[in-house]
C-alpha cells in the first residue's frame, strides 16, 4: 500500500499553494480549477502529493494538530530564509548527533518540519 495524498482544508487557498511551491519546491500535479478550489502538488508525478481545498469556513484548529515533514539539504540555511521572510519558526533543534530540524507554520496552520 502506498500513501496517496494529505488533504489540508484552508480559507486561505492561494496563499497553501505558494507557501508549498516556493518553500517545500513542490508543483502542481493536478489542478481542477476552475470547476472547484481544488490542487495537488507533489514533488514528481506519481510521488504523494498534498491535497488544498479551499474551504472559506476553514480554521486552523484542525490543522495544528497535523505535521507533515520534509527533507532539505540544509536546515540552518532554510531556516534563516524563512525567519528573513517573515516566518515564524522554531529554532533548530539537535535531538542527537546527525538529526537537525525546525518547524514552522503554513498559512493554514499546518506545523512544516524540515529535516
Amino acid at each position: 500500500m502506498k500513501m496517496a495524498h494529505v488533504t489540508i482544508r484552508t480559507n486561505r487557498f492561494e496563499e497553501e499553494i505558494n507557501f508549498y511551491e516556493q518553500v517545500a519546491g513542490m508543483t502542481i500535479q493536478r489542478d481542477m480549477r476552475p470547476d472547484a478550489d481544488l490542487v495537488f502538488l507533489a514533488n514528481a508525478a506519481g510521488e504523494t502529493s498534498i491535497e488544498i481545498i479551499n474551504d472559506p469556513d476553514a480554521a486552523e484548529a484542525g490543522n495544528s494538530n497535523l505535521s507533515i515533514g520534509f527533507e532539505t539539504d540544509d536546515v540552518v540555511k532554510l531556516r534563516g530564509e524563512l525567519s528573513a521572510a517573515g516566518y515564524d519558526v522554531t529554532p533548530v533543534f539537535f535531538p542527537m548527533p546527525g538529526v537537525k530540524f525546525f518547524f514552522v507554520k503554513d498559512p493554514a496552520g499546518v506545523s512544516v518540519q524540515f529535516i
